[in-house]
């Protein structure tokens, strides 16, 4: 059968869509690249150096997963690898309940502190201050922070804290922080995304270039989810001249936080 100039076309159309679709995915399966060495800042003792000013750029304090616009939400992509948040049914009816009642029942509305990990993608920035045993991150967020123990030392057992108790370590050049003992008070974002107490998160913080830090969390809770899922998005480093965290004050239920200024005197 002799082939049409119409046929040779939508035959070249067909192979080459399925050539960019497998491009495609061969892409977004590979994940973002990591710096180069060379362009990774380091330490006097030779490990990356995350110390600086970072925010997160997205929407996904609104909602972890795609959502459309709503009055004070901005539209967004979600950053929750896989689209969707493996829920056991009945915590996707609670899911639900907490999203029709968000405007009285997210937590941040009673000035509590976010947890981990909302509070690194709240729109407001915070500060790495990194030692070889520690790291202190301090947040503009109602003056909230955390210590990230790399000394080896043990977790407490059988307590509970609202940002969770954090112990990092190194694998190659990407910082490994483990938070386990969370409050179940804290909400994952406004839609109402919640967990228990047994909510375990693996954070991973990875230069991929000077100026951006891949990010990723891993979520795991088998009293809600029926498998872990992940959360993946670029931080950005803050580079305008003499930028520094400001204050954002919330009234109710304020407790005192090591400040900015006692982390530094760890690094010195």
């Amino acid at each position: 059968m002799k082939m049409t100039r119409r046929g040779f076309s939508r035959i070249a159309v067909t192979v080459g869509t399925v050539v960019l679709v497998a491009f495609g995915l061969a892409c977004s399966s590979a994940g973002p690249p990591a710096a180069s060495d060379s362009d990774v800042p380091r330490s006097p003792d030779g490990k990356p150096d995350f110390s600086g000013i970072w925010q997160a750029v997205n929407t996904a304090s609104w909602n972890l997963e795609d959502h459309s616009a709503e009055e004070g939400v901005p539209a967004g992509q979600g950053v929750v690898v896989g689209g969707t948040i493996p829920y056991q049914e009945w915590a996707l009816e609670k899911r639900n309940e907490n999203y029709a009642n968000r405007e009285t029942l997210d937590p941040l509305g009673k000035c509590f502190m976010p947890g981990v990990p909302r509070v690194t993608y709240l729109p407001f920035p915070f500060e790495i201050v990194q030692t070889p045993e520690y790291i202190g991150i301090y947040y503009e967020y109602v003056h909230t922070s955390r210590m990230v123990f790399l000394d080896g030392s043990k977790k407490p057992e059988a307590l509970e804290f609202w940002m969770g108790d954090s112990h990092g370590h190194w694998e190659g050049d990407t910082l490994v922080v483990d938070v386990i003992l969370f409050t179940d008070k804290t909400w994952f974002d406004k839609a109402g995304n919640h967990h228990s107490t047994d909510l375990h998160v693996v954070e991973r913080y990875t230069y991929l270039t000077p100026n951006h830090v891949n990010y990723e969390a891993t979520i795991e809770d088998p009293n809600v989810f029926t498998e872990p899922w992940t959360i993946s998005f670029p931080l950005y480093r803050r580079l305008e001249e003499n930028v520094e965290l400001l204050e954002y004050e919330c009234v109710e239920f304020i407790e005192p936080s090591p400040t900015l200024e006692q982390y530094r005197e760890l690094a010195k």
